[in-house]
């Protein structure tokens, strides 16, 4: 058992927001109630239909992906994806973006409404917004702690919010501190870092490629703040979930590498299980 901001959690494996789709995908692989938690993909105030083909394309070590977020907005997520999330006895952590504070507030008043949503993660520096370019981003301490409080405030006893930091080795700690300061129960520490595709379009890298820099950035944030953290970037093996829970992580995100092998997050919630043998070491 995990425990994460006050939520027990079945794993310390979680699922990183955008790569398991709508949970449909991932169902196949293996059972969502087995996950620590199912992050979903990021929903909007409003339907987004996504950036230009192709979105995805692969780099040594890594993934650049300029998605454009696409989502069916808020109320097309409460009305038909998170009802089947929950027939599947998932955890749900609704992650979110938006234009501005007030549509931050307006997504947390309704989220906070909906039965079953466990947390609310923000996306404070979402790298691949596609061509509309108009979401927030959160480049300084100020920012984050403004749109955590804007989340925080309309949101009820017992739905904690997590906080999701770029793993940038400037002023990780000054960002996890406002975060913390304005209410965040727990941080995220492995959102994907600034990139471009080949055509030159803003895109995410994530992937193994950003492993240790979000590493080095997780040890800082855990060496200056006594707070939750969940590690992401570049999450893959066994060895890379055991390195983060050592370096002092409560849990992992896993995205990535969901998109080259989906069964990965099921095999690592079977491997670190206490039922598990010291055998059992899945790539």
């Amino acid at each position: 058992m995990t425990l994460l901001a006050g939520l027990r959690l079945a794993s310390p494996v979680l699922v990183a927001a955008g790569c398991g789709g709508t949970g449909r995908e991932l169902a196949a692989y293996g059972p969502l109630e087995a996950l620590g938690a199912f992050t979903t993909r990021t929903v909007t105030l409003d339907a987004r239909a996504g950036g230009a083909l192709p979105r995805l394309v692969e780099t040594p070590s890594g993934l650049l992906h300029a998605t454009g977020l696409p989502n069916p907005g808020v109320d097309g997520f409460l009305a038909t994806e998170l009802p089947w999330l929950l027939q599947q006895r998932a955890r749900v952590v609704v992650s979110v973006a938006a234009r501005s504070l007030a549509e931050l507030a307006e997504l947390a008043r309704r989220l906070g409404t909906a039965p079953g949503v466990s947390a609310v993660e923000v996306n404070l520096s979402p790298p691949d917004t596609g061509p509309e370019g108009d979401l927030m981003t959160a480049r300084e301490p100020f920012q984050v702690g403004a749109a955590v409080a804007a989340v925080e405030r309309e949101l009820p006893r017992g739905v904690p919010v997590l906080a999701k930091l770029r793993p940038d080795a400037v002023r990780v700690v000054e960002a996890a501190r406002a975060a913390v300061d304005a209410g965040a129960e727990a941080l995220v520490v492995g959102q994907a870092l600034p990139g471009a595709m080949p055509d030159g379009r803003d895109a995410g890298l994530s992937g193994p490629a950003v492993g240790p820099l979000a590493l080095r950035c997780l040890t800082e944030v855990l060496a200056a703040l006594d707070v939750p953290v969940v590690a992401g970037g570049g999450i893959t093996t066994v060895a890379d979930v055991r390195a983060r829970l050592a370096a002092g992580a409560v849990a992992v995100q896993v995205g990535a590498a969901l998109l080259h092998d989906p069964t990965t997050a099921a095999r690592l919630v079977a491997a670190l299980s206490p039922d598990a043998t010291s055998e059992e070491t899945p790539s």
